[in-house]
């Protein structure tokens, strides 16, 4: 590949957001028949290079060339003229309409100004057949399965003459044997000297289809290398940024007494081969009383959709849950509150916080959400919940009728946690709870965590800082390309560097 010119070169990319620089001085190569992996964790720069590549964004500074001539994209249209195709992990396609003018879309055929249906049908039927899928062109694309539809999104990229195909997440709504089915076609694809860039959080299925990885992190470029130049441990290492001196040197932070359990105790909750299609594969899980548990993986392992599927925020498709020994369907998260169980979001700005309401309205919410609408709160005793969350966990200002926009992120996370514990679940689920807060606040947020356990409530802890996770949890499940493949008690010998190996070899021990 080495000796072919690259069909796109980028030279010192650099885009700023208001406070954050998104890419800063990226290069970047892509050749004709190559995979060519975009890796790295949230907020890397991925989307925002292929934003770059496809005209969504403009460069504040740096060149993009395609064959060697430099080339500056104002929109979408003039990036697919120059023969970049994308396909997106949300299938941007119609689907109120047909299969066919949906694969056509853009580029109909025509007798003057009138779209000629059958010839589309047939060229789309051709794009269709060319990735082995034999489909009614005529039929309406809402109709078929998303694995399908992702498939039509791609033939409609490759029914132009696409030097470039950009995959973004393309595998996260497809099953295996959908999977297998995409990577045929890639494989032609590539064969035929299209270059293909692919973005994903499946390292398996990275390892078993890219030629090239490059990795990015906060914006910069770590690196690019051929696949076989890079071990999955240190791919896991790079997108990190900690070197494996450095995972070996974090030591784990919670006490092996706190384990002691009686050999007949009833979990509180058991996830026994818990799974929904196309989103987690099926996991057994035990929770106890008193009891930390983390869940650990890289981005796309699984571990929020393993959390919402234990509160019952989405409905499994396999398996059951049992508390306290008793089997239980939470189909909704009110039910669940009516069960002890709560869930605070990862998504603090859109499924957390409410922010023209105020910091008492907030910690509110999920009590009067179990209490349902007919019986509101006495006054009297809200003042009293608020005014004891606000005290035990310092909330500032200490003004509870302060708009909760008004307030720090450390400090709304803190009142998110209110809104939970004003319910005295006796299961909480964390996710990312410690995102985007200062030091200060997480050891805050870390040693509540820690006292909730000792007085006996059963928490699930997910946080993508190992350090957090060794630091606060007893258990650690570990997780890979929605997967749970291991699980480990944690120690004071137990460090970063024996997860993260675990996570690039499936769960195998050496």
């Amino acid at each position: 590949m080495d000796q072919q010119s690259p069909v796109i070169t980028i030279r010192g990319a650099t885009i700023t957001f208001p406070g954050v620089r998104a890419l800063d001085g990226v290069d970047f190569r892509l050749y004709p028949g190559e995979i060519h992996a975009l890796m790295g964790e949230n907020g890397a720069g991925k989307s925002t290079l292929i934003k770059a590549l496809t005209g969504v964004y403009q460069l504040d500074s740096g060149e993009i060339s395609i064959e060697g001539t430099p080339v500056r994209f104002t929109n979408t249209s003039q990036s697919q003229a120059a023969g970049i195709s994308t396909v997106y992990q949300e299938v941007n396609l119609v689907g109120n309409l047909t299969v066919a003018e949906n694969v056509m879309l853009g580029h109909e055929p025509r007798v003057g100004p009138f779209i000629n249906w059958r010839a589309m049908r047939k060229a789309a039927q051709d794009n269709l057949r060319r990735l082995h899928l034999d489909i009614d062109p005529g039929s309406q694309l809402s109709s078929h399965v998303i694995g399908v539809q992702q498939l039509c999104a791609i033939a409609r990229a490759t029914s132009t003459a696409a030097k470039v195909l950009i995959l973004d997440e393309p595998t996260s709504s497809l099953d295996r044997a959908e999977v297998e089915e995409l990577f045929s076609i890639m494989r032609e694809l590539k064969a035929a000297g299209v270059a293909i860039l692919f973005v994903s959080h499946f390292l398996e299925q990275v390892y078993e289809i890219a030629d090239r990885i490059t990795v990015l992190r906060n914006g910069g470029l770590v690196g690019e290398w051929l696949l076989s130049d890079l071990p999955r441990f240190e791919l896991i290492s790079h997108m990190v940024g900690k070197s494996a001196d450095e995972l070996n040197a974090i030591a784990g932070q919670v006490k092996s007494e706190d384990l002691t359990r009686l050999e007949d105790e009833v979990p509180l909750a058991q996830a026994i081969g818990l799974g929904r299609r196309q989103m987690i594969e099926p996991f057994d899980l035990e929770l106890y009383e008193g009891e930390v548990v983390g869940l650990v993986g890289l981005l796309g392992s699984g571990r929020t959709e393993l959390a919402r599927l234990l509160y019952g925020a989405d409905r499994p498709d396999s398996g059951e849950l049992k508390l306290k020994g008793q089997p239980v369907k939470l189909f909704s998260p009110r039910g669940s509150l009516r069960k002890q169980v709560a869930y605070s979001t990862e998504d603090r700005k859109r499924e957390g916080v409410v922010g023209d309401l105020t910091v008492r309205e907030n910690i509110a919410l999920a009590l009067q959400a179990r209490r349902g609408p007919f019986r509101p709160i006495p006054k009297k005793e809200l003042d009293a919940i608020v005014e004891t969350f606000m005290t035990s966990l310092d909330i500032h200002p200490a003004n509870p009728d302060l708009p909760i926009k008004n307030l720090s992120g450390g400090n709304q996370q803190k009142v998110l946690l209110a809104r939970w514990l004003a319910t005295a679940p006796e299961l909480l689920i964390l996710d990312e709870p410690l995102r985007g807060i200062d030091v200060g606040t997480k050891a805050e947020i870390q040693r509540i965590i820690t006292d909730l356990a000792h007085q006996g409530m059963s928490i699930v802890f997910i946080s993508s800082e190992l350090e957090e996770i060794l630091r606060v949890c007893h258990r650690i499940a570990i997780m890979r390309d929605r997967h749970k493949i291991a699980e480990v008690a944690n120690s004071e010998t137990l460090v970063s560097a024996q997860i993260f190996e675990t996570i690039a070899s499936g769960g195998r021990t050496s």
